[in-house]
């Protein structure tokens, strides 16, 4: 179990000892401490206003919140002396799922689409390729165009550049030559990355 915290308390009795191994089940998306989870001795208190009330033992905090019915939840850790808010718990993980939701529906996820060559490429297959590639760059993805070299076809590496750079000129209308041609092994590499609309 990987989300296990594992702690153990003990418990001294006159002629002996007993070790009690307890263990909490850790929420993967669980970020905050609250309420008796807090262990620090004093912390800057924000009312649920949004109002500083300074600094302050943890055990006033903690009866101040729970006189207002609400939660203490330590909001920054790494703050000298950490700082917590007095909230509705619940509430607040709500609206921050929301906001995770919706950040990450607003982002676009980068898609490399790869196109392979040989050096003696024919128009024909050339004419295929530049198809395909004006497909991925109308659906918004890069494109890493390869040439690979196969045993004395190492000594060609210009004549694969040249025809990495003429690929490239038959789609200058929809893409922008990202990385210029670049062996790396065997492989000569170039990346084509859609036009932005203006």
């Amino acid at each position: 179990m990987n989300n296990v915290r594992e702690y153990f308390l003990q418990v001294e009795f006159s002629t002996c000892n007993f070790f009690i191994w307890r263990y909490n089940i850790i929420s993967k998306d669980v970020q905050h401490e609250i309420n008796n989870e807090i262990r620090d001795r004093e912390i800057r208190v924000i009312d649920e206003a949004g109002e500083m009330l300074g600094v302050m033992n943890t055990k006033d905090a903690q009866q101040l919140a729970d006189e207002k019915n609400l939660d203490l939840v330590k909001v920054s850790p790494n703050a000298k002396p950490p700082v917590c808010k007095i909230l509705d718990y619940g509430k607040f993980r709500y609206e921050e799922i929301q906001r995770l939701k919706e950040a990450k529906k607003n982002q676009k996820a980068v898609v490399i689409k790869e196109i392979r060559m040989s050096v003696r490429v024919e128009e024909h297959d050339i004419n295929v390729k530049i198809k395909n590639c004006i497909k991925f760059l109308e659906q918004g993805n890069r494109v890493k165009v390869a040439i690979r070299f196969r045993g004395r076809e190492m000594a060609y590496t210009e004549q694969g550049k040249e025809v990495l750079l003429k690929f490239a000129e038959r789609v200058t209308d929809l893409a922008v030559v990202e990385k210029s041609p670049k062996l790396e092994g065997r492989n000569m590499v170039m990346y084509l990355a859609p036009k932005k609309d203006k």
